[in-house]
C-alpha cells in the first residue's frame, strides 16, 4: 500500500479510536511521515486465534489497544450468547496481569461484557492466569478472559480466553469468535456500562477473596509427599510477575519454611527492570537467581514467567554445582512421581504430552500401564485430550506437560500452572530428601530403568514475507523429498500432520528413527521462526556412570542435529538465520 493509502487507513482510525493516548501517537507518526511505521501497524488486523490476540501496545489495527480489545470483547460476547444460551447467567471471568495497559484493557473487558447483558466476573487485583483459569471452572463461568502477554517482553500485552470447559478455545470457536469480531462496529460505537453502572446492576461482581483460598487448598491436594521440610532450601523467583505471593503462600502452608525469594524480582512490575525477556529460558533471566541460591546455599531453585503459568527448575548436581533442568526432565520427573508414588486410583491414570516433547513419558506409561496420548503443540489440546477420553472412556488424567515448561498436575487447572507444579516438584524433592536422595538422583533411577533420553532444539528466525516464503520452502521441501536417513539414523516413519492423521491438520512433520530416536519441525504460530526439535535414546551401560552416557548420547545428537540441518539446506534453508 502506497503512503497516501496508509495516511487513509490511519485518518479513519483515528476517527474511530476511543482512547486519546493512542490517537495522539497516530498523529505523532502521521505527523512525522513515517511509512514504514504506518504500514506496519496497518499491516492488517491482530488475528485472533486459539490463543486470543498477543501484540506489541500502540495504536492501528496490528497492535494491542484498547480499540482493537473493545470489538473483540463485543464480538466474544455476541458469539458466546449465540452459542451458550445461559451465558448471561453464568458470566465471565476477567482477570489481569501488572503489564502496562493491563488494568485499562481489563476495565474495558468487563464494561463491553456488561454493556452486552453478560456479568462480568472481576478480578479486583492483578492475579496470575492459572488464577483465571481455576476460576472459570469454580465459578462455573461461560468463558475467561485474562489480560496478558505471558514472558513477551514489556512492550507486549494480550488477551487470553478460556471456553466455558476451563480450557483455551480450540477449533470451531476461534473461527466463530473471530468471525463475529469482524461483524462489530467500530471501536468509539461499541456501548460500554461504566463500572459503577455495572456495579449497580450486578453486570460487574467482584471475584471474592474465598476463590483464591479455594485454589490454595486445590494445590495441596495435589501433593504426594505431603510433609514440607524445615531443611531443604528452596529460592523462587516471580521474574516480576503475579506468583510471588501465591507461591509463598503455598510453600508456607506446606511446610516448606527454608525458603527464599529473589528480592529484586520478588514484586510485579511490568517494565521486568532486571530481565529484558522474561522468560526463565532466556539467557540470563536465571542470573539473580543463581546469585541467591548461591548465598544461601539452595538446594532447589524454581522460577514461574511473569503471569505464572510456566515453571522452571534448577537442582544440585554431584559437583554441588546448579543445573537448569530441561523441560524435559522436568516433566518426566513429575510424571513418573505422581504416577508411582501418587495415590491409588478406581479409574485409570492418563498423561498427556506433545508432538515436539519427549516420547519417554509415553515409554513410562506403557510400562505403567497408564493412557497416554500426544497431541499437538500447545496446551489448549492436551486439556481438551484429557477430557474427550475422560468422557469416552472413564479414564482419570494425572498430568500433562509441554517442553516449553509448561505442566499441570491432576484437575485443579485445564492450563498449565506455574504454582500448582512447583508446589508439586517441591514435594518430590522433599520426597527426595527423605529417602537419603537428591532430584537428579532420582532421574537417574528413571533413566536406568526406562532409558536416558537426550534432547535439543535449534530456530531460525526469516522475518517478512520473504521468510515467510523461505519457511513454506523448506516445509514443502521435506515433503516433497522426505529423507530415508538423517546422519546415521534410518528413518522409520515419516508423519506429516498437515495430512490430520488422528490430530487435527497442523505444518508439523515429524522423522521417527531407529533406536527411538525423532525429529520434528514446525514454523512457529507467533514469531517468524522456523523450530527443529531432535531427540534421541540411550541405554546405560550396566554400573555405567549416567554422565558418561550422557556425554556419548549428546555427542550422537549434535551429530543428528547437524546432520538434519545439512538436510534443510538441501531444500532451501539459507546459510544465515538467527
Amino acid at each position: 500500500m502506497d503512503a497516501a493509502g496508509l495516511k487513509q487507513k490511519a485518518e479513519a482510525w483515528l476517527r474511530a479510536d476511543p482512547d486519546p493516548v493512542t490517537v495522539a501517537e497516530l498523529q505523532d507518526v502521521l505527523a512525522r511521515g513515517d511509512v514504514a511505521d504506518l504500514a506496519d501497524r496497518f499491516a492488517g488486523d491482530l488475528e485472533f486465534g486459539t490463543a486470543g490476540l498477543r501484540g506489541v501496545l500502540g495504536a492501528g489495527p496490528n497492535r494491542m489497544n484498547r480499540a482493537v480489545v473493545r470489538r473483540t470483547t463485543a464480538g466474544l460476547a455476541r458469539y458466546l450468547k449465540a452459542t451458550i444460551p445461559d451465558v448471561t447467567t453464568r458470566g465471565v471471568v476477567v482477570g489481569r496481569d501488572g503489564r502496562r495497559m493491563s488494568s485499562e484493557l481489563a476495565e474495558d473487558t468487563a464494561c463491553v461484557l456488561a454493556a452486552e447483558g453478560i456479568p462480568a466476573h472481576v478480578f479486583p487485583s492483578m492475579v496470575p492466569t492459572p488464577l483465571v483459569a481455576f476460576a472459570t471452572l469454580h465459578l462455573n463461568a461461560a468463558a475467561g478472559i485474562m489480560v496478558t502477554a505471558s514472558h513477551n517482553p514489556p512492550e507486549y500485552n494480550g488477551y487470553k480466553v478460556y471456553w466455558e470447559n476451563g480450557a483455551q478455545i480450540i477449533p470451531p470457536h476461534d473461527k466463530g469468535i473471530a468471525s463475529f469480531i469482524s461483524k462489530v462496529e467500530p471501536a468509539n460505537e461499541v456501548e460500554l456500562l461504566s463500572p459503577v453502572e455495572a456495579h449497580a446492576r450486578a453486570l460487574w461482581r467482584d471475584v471474592p477473596d474465598s476463590l483464591g483460598e479455594a485454589y490454595l487448598d486445590a494445590i495441596l491436594k495435589l501433593r504426594v509427599h505431603g510433609r514440607g521440610s524445615d531443611s531443604l532450601s528452596i529460592v523462587y523467583t516471580a521474574m516480576h510477575g503475579l506468583g510471588g505471593a501465591w507461591m509463598e503462600q503455598a510453600m508456607e502452608r506446606a511446610g516448606f519454611s527454608n525458603f527464599h525469594v529473589v528480592s529484586e524480582q520478588h514484586q510485579p512490575d511490568g517494565a521486568f527492570p532486571t530481565v529484558r525477556f522474561p522468560n526463565p529460558e532466556e539467557p540470563g533471566a536465571m542470573d539473580l537467581s543463581i546469585a541467591t541460591a548461591e548465598r544461601v546455599k539452595a538446594d532447589l531453585v524454581l522460577a514461574n514467567d511473569p503471569d505464572a503459568d510456566r515453571l522452571a527448575v534448577m537442582v544440585r548436581d554431584g559437583a554441588g554445582k546448579l543445573r537448569m533442568l530441561t523441560g524435559n526432565e522436568v516433566g518426566v520427573l513429575l510424571g513418573h512421581y505422581v504416577l508411582v508414588q501418587g495415590p491409588t486410583r478406581r479409574a485409570k491414570p492418563h498423561v498427556v504430552t506433545t508432538i515436539v516433547s519427549s516420547t519417554q513419558l509415553g515409554d513410562i506409561a506403557t510400562q505403567l500401564g497408564a493412557a497416554y496420548d500426544e497431541v499437538l503443540t500447545g496446551f489448549k489440546w492436551i486439556a481438551n485430550r484429557a477430557l474427550e477420553r475422560e468422557k469416552a472412556e472413564g479414564t482419570q488424567f494425572v498430568f500433562g506437560y509441554e517442553e516449553a515448561l509448561g505442566y499441570v498436575v491432576g484437575g485443579v487447572t485445564r492450563d498449565k500452572d506455574g504454582i500448582g507444579p512447583g508446589l508439586v516438584f517441591a514435594d518430590l524433592a522433599a520426597w527426595c530428601e527423605s529417602r537419603g536422595k537428591t532430584v537428579l538422583g532420582y532421574l537417574e533411577e528413571i533413566q536406568r530403568r526406562f532409558g536416558l533420553y537426550v534432547s535439543g532444539q535449534r530456530n531460525f528466525t526469516f522475518p517478512g514475507a520473504e521468510g515467510a516464503q523461505v519457511i513454506a520452502r523448506i516445509m514443502e521441501g521435506f515433503r516433497r523429498s522426505p529423507p530415508t536417513r538423517v546422519g546415521e539414523l534410518p528413518v522409520k516413519t515419516v508423519k506429516d500432520y498437515k495430512k490430520g492423521e488422528k490430530l487435527p491438520p497442523s505444518n508439523v512433520f515429524g522423522f521417527e528413527l531407529d533406536g527411538g530416536g525423532r525429529v520434528t519441525a514446525r514454523p512457529s504460530g507467533t514469531e517468524p521462526k522456523i523450530k527443529y526439535y531432535f531427540e534421541l535414546k540411550e541405554t546405560l551401560g550396566s554400573g555405567e556412570p549416567v554422565e558418561a552416557a550422557r556425554a556419548r548420547a549428546e555427542a550422537r545428537l549434535l551429530k543428528l542435529i547437524d546432520a538434519f540441518i545439512a538436510l534443510a539446506r538441501e531444500r532451501g534453508q539459507p546459510e544465515v538465520g538467527a
